[in-house]
């Protein structure tokens, strides 16, 4: 038996280590063929195998807060197309290497469903970062003066989707700009994008300091290949505020 574990931990079979002999004696009792136990015992290591590889997978993409689609209050917004959400969840938007853009006011639900999106990505076996607009252009300004920046900048290129959450609730100065511009361009038919704001397209130009030609570049590569997701009402976290 010592040899058998030795094997076991040297072939990394976490599974079949701890339970081969509770799965032996359900075994036994119920009388199964050989093939049978050996298939339940390599079915059972790779479903953890397959649960490790996707809580590695949801820790690496740094979501905020785990959130589904299913905990989402569709009640709330005034406005909001239910169908093309949950069409989004096919992530076939991933597949295109397209974008996705949720606009609307604070408190709707952005940022909820841009997490569900990304959490369901990361099931169904796509490498996720999440990361706000302003942290992730501090990064790479950081990066930048450490001289470091065109490997920081591989780290919003690699995954499958990208999220970038709350564009224009700070402004951005040039450097930032041309910072998000680079991972922008950069990621344009390479990767998805999701994006949630409080700015209309129309005046996008108001977050990056007022540079239009800027804007309009940055837009025109995100724009290609992008779905807009409006979403109108009032915050739902005034909620309570609002009944008192």
């Amino acid at each position: 038996m010592n040899d058998f574990i030795q094997q076991l931990n040297y072939l990394k079979l976490p599974y079949i280590r701890e339970h081969h002999e509770t799965v032996a004696q359900s075994a036994a009792r119920n009388q199964w063929t050989h093939i049978h136990f050996l298939s339940e015992l390599i079915r059972q290591e790779s479903n953890l195998r397959q649960d490790r590889t996707i809580a590695r997978r949801v820790k690496t993409a740094r979501f905020p807060v785990i959130k589904t689609l299913d905990q989402f209050n569709w009640s709330w917004p005034k406005k909001i197309n239910q169908v093309q959400i949950q069409n989004l969840f096919r992530l076939k938007f991933i597949e295109d290497k397209s974008n996705v853009i949720f606009v609307g006011g604070v408190g709707l639900g952005k940022t909820h469903l841009a997490c569900a999106l990304g959490y369901q990505a990361c099931l169904k076996g796509h490498k996720v970062l999440f990361a706000s607009a302003v942290d992730a252009i501090n990064h790479l300004i950081a990066a930048q003066h450490a001289g470091n920046l065109k490997q920081e900048l591989k780290r919003y290129l690699n995954p499958s989707l990208l999220i970038l959450d709350e564009l224009g609730y700070l402004p951005i100065d040039k450097n930032g700009a041309d910072l998000l511009f680079q991972i922008i361009s950069s990621r344009y038919e390479q990767g998805s994008l999701i994006i949630t704001t409080n700015r209309v397209f129309k005046d996008w130009a108001e977050i990056f300091n007022n540079d239009s030609t800027l804007t309009s570049a940055l837009l025109d590569r995100l724009l290609h290949h992008t779905e807009a997701v409006v979403i109108e009402g009032k915050s739902y976290r005034m909620k309570e505020v609002v009944k008192e």
